[in-house]
């Protein structure tokens, strides 16, 4: 059954993985055409008014008694333009008469024109004009000589493709934004797959690891669980202190490799949660009397006042206070000593335990609650554990909206806060 549902889950998370994928390719594509249908239509916009400019200056140069029977403007390439005039006419008139016209017609991209002289059947190269520039540039561009005509100028424009998209920058800015989007669009369902294998695959590690190390676990209780009951260990002490030792780690192990499933488990469904109100000091005193019943030298301080209480799922909150004072007791390199304290603020309830233990470095505080994290020291290396408490005591307190930090003692050892808010209604 699981198996269906994890299947219908991978393929769900793949639909909208795909239809995502689709969407943003589909928007792009769009986008490109929409840009190049603007293109085409600025591209269209300026030959109209290069025409309509260039008939004015046609008609100027005329003198006014022009008689055309057809457009004396000839579009002969994207950027090449011949006007036929029917009388002769002067440059410095028609690059007066370009720029006045030009500048009404908001054209305003660099050009470069020439004239032919009839009488000696010769090409007059006229200026390169910029508007970048206070004075017109010497740099000129050969024409090719028009055979049919006699009085005509022709304009060319070079960098028209340059001037034609520069008007269009926004579209193309939008365009580079979508193809931004999509390439982290790609690399962000790329991480998310990386990291789904990844955790499934850590989860049917721990899963296989944990299921094959509880049957010869039980094969071990139930073999020194019998051999304990054996008259020959009942009477020698020393068999007796052994047996004892193979059935208490073996209960210890145990214990661990249930921690283990639960956390795997929970990692992929979730804890369930039953909150109940708890009065903190009965309840922290029973659990404080229990640790101590196990640890003669350890001394616990409570300071909680009777009517504080909260809302908590009484099976995982105790685990949490269990979690905690079992740290503070195993990362004690002296009789340790737990102070246990609750006060109340306009925000909420604030439940600290502080102990004297041998503190945290500042830079392994913020990893101390990641799965399997353990801060690498002397005394860290004496404690069994597989760095797994502090993450499920995290899990727990994310899922009653609470929150837990740490921090180090002015003296030695370290204070956990765990905070109740009020908005919440777990106080």
């Amino acid at each position: 059954m699981d198996n269906i549902v994890q299947e219908m889950k991978i393929k769900r998370l793949n639909i909208i993985i795909t239809l995502g994928f689709v969407a943003i390719i589909g928007i792009l594509i769009a986008q490109l055409l929409w840009t190049r249908q603007a293109y085409n239509l600025e591209d269209k916009k300026f030959n109209q008014k290069v025409n309509i400019a260039l008939m004015e200056v046609a008609e100027k140069l005329s003198g006014g008694k022009t008689s055309y029977t057809e457009n004396p403007v000839q579009n002969i390439a994207n950027d090449y333009y011949v006007v036929n005039i029917n009388n002769e006419f002067h440059p410095v008139v028609l690059e007066y008469y370009l720029k006045t016209e030009f500048t009404r017609f908001q054209i305003n991209t660099d050009y470069v024109y020439a004239l032919y002289n009839c009488h000696s059947d010769k090409m007059v190269y006229g200026k390169y004009m910029t508007s970048h520039q206070e004075s017109p540039s010497n740099k000129v561009i050969n024409f090719p000589k028009h055979k049919n005509l006699i009085y005509y100028f022709s304009i060319r424009f070079p960098d028209k493709t340059t001037y034609l998209i520069s008007s269009l920058r926004f579209w193309y800015l939008l365009t580079f934004a979508l193809i931004i989007i999509l390439l982290v669009y790609v690399y962000s369902i790329y991480t998310i797959i990386q990291q789904k294998k990844f955790s499934e695959l850590q989860r049917d590690f721990i899963n296989n690891m944990t299921h094959e190390f509880k049957t010869p676990l039980s094969s071990i209780l139930l073999a020194s669980e019998a051999l304990n009951k054996q008259d020959m260990v009942q009477e020698n002490s020393k068999l007796q202190t052994y047996t004892s030792i193979i059935i208490n780690q073996s209960h210890k192990l145990n214990n661990h490799i249930e921690k283990i499933l639960n956390i795997a488990k929970n990692d992929a469904a979730g804890l369930s949660l039953k909150p109940q109100k708890i009065l903190l000091l009965p309840f922290i005193q029973e659990i404080a009397d229990s640790i101590q019943h196990k640890n003669k030298d350890l001394s616990i301080e409570i300071d909680i006042e009777n009517s504080a209480s909260v809302m908590a799922d009484e099976f995982h909150f105790t685990n949490i206070i269990y979690n905690l004072l079992d740290n503070s007791i195993k990362y004690c390199e002296t009789k340790p000593a737990i102070k246990i304290s609750a006060y109340k603020d306009s925000k909420g309830l604030y439940l600290k335990f502080k102990d004297n233990g041998m503190g945290i470095p500042a830079k392994n505080i913020p990893h101390i609650f990641e799965k399997f994290y353990r801060v690498h020291t002397k005394r860290s290396e004496e404690v069994n554990g597989f760095g797994l408490g502090l993450f499920y005591v995290k899990k727990v307190v994310q899922q009653h909206h609470w929150k837990i930090s740490v921090d180090n003692n002015e003296d030695k050892g370290i204070t956990t806060t765990l905070f109740f808010p009020f908005s919440n209604n777990y106080v």
